[in-house]
């Protein structure tokens, strides 16, 4: 449930625990390519290539400093990885156990968090070393993670954004993302960007979201169809999925997703 007041949250569980309640449905995929008014169209610019493993199951991207971090999934091939933002090389790796599926991850001053998919732990980890410094329970599935100054932001792949303490990852306050007043699903990898649009993959789609935090509200969606690799049109898993603001170049980015072969640094653009 929502962050709120103890003695509220038991007032409302006493007066509603005998309802029954049916949740609001998703705004639909294909609301995607013609959102509601209000809503910014962007389109993908093209600013530059670098190569990307195309054998990285791609779950988490984010640029910190001269380091482009990169959490790969996959059971048995799941990696949390250092590598060079200019040529994709990896510099550093680490793996995660063998019966693990690696997800999300963000990079604080003084510590990583790792999220995993179903296996109920989120990693909290060196960054010098990358080894793991403490393993806590996480009661939901782990998908996308990113921060802002203040908060640990996560997706499950529902329609909601968890805001969490960086030290401890203690659940702060649930965001519903709404689309036109309809709660978008299937969130996947994020961006805080600016710490007050999230930027979002919207799984199993060529669209990314930028997300206002304080009110959840969808105010752009982004159409990044122009880069999907060819060499990836037959597995339809290798989509979209890994989002980084480039730090000191306003209003770009880098996008890639599982198994390109390519990076591309971008700039959203209307038109």
């Amino acid at each position: 449930m929502r962050a709120r007041a103890v003695l509220l949250a038991v007032l409302l569980v006493a007066a509603l625990g005998s309802c029954s309640w049916e949740p609001l449905p998703a705004a639909p995929v294909g609301a995607l390519a013609d959102p509601p008014p209000g809503v910014a169209r962007l389109h993908v610019q093209v600013l530059g290539t670098v190569p990307h493993d195309p054998a990285a199951f791609t779950e988490g991207l984010e640029l910190d400093g001269r380091t482009l971090w990169e959490g790969t999934g996959l059971t048995g091939a799941s990696q949390l990885r250092a590598t060079d933002p200019a040529t994709g090389a990896v510099e550093r790796a680490v793996d995660l156990p063998s019966s693990q599926f690696g997800e999300g991850v963000t990079v604080l001053p003084d510590r990583i968090w790792q999220l995993t998919w179903k296996d109920g732990v989120v990693y909290e980890r060196d960054p010098a070393t990358l080894a793991v410094r403490r393993t806590l329970p996480y009661d939901r599935e782990g998908w996308g993670m990113c921060h802002t100054a203040t908060d640990v932001v996560t997706s499950d792949g529902g329609p909601d954004l968890v805001l969490r303490d960086p030290t401890t990852f203690a659940a702060r306050r649930t965001v519903p993302v709404t689309l036109g007043g309809t709660p978008l699903d299937q969130l996947n990898e994020l961006d805080c960007g600016d710490g007050r649009t999230v930027w979002a993959n919207v799984w199993k789609t060529d669209d990314l979201v930028g997300i206002d935090l304080a009110s959840g509200r969808v105010t752009a969606v982004v159409d990044a169809a122009a880069l999907r690799p060819p060499s990836t049109t037959a597995d339809p898993d290798a989509v979209l999925n890994g989002v980084t603001a480039i730090p000191g170049a306003p209003d770009e980015f880098l996008l890639t997703g599982k198994r390109w072969p390519t990076t591309f640094r971008v700039r959203f653009v209307a038109g």
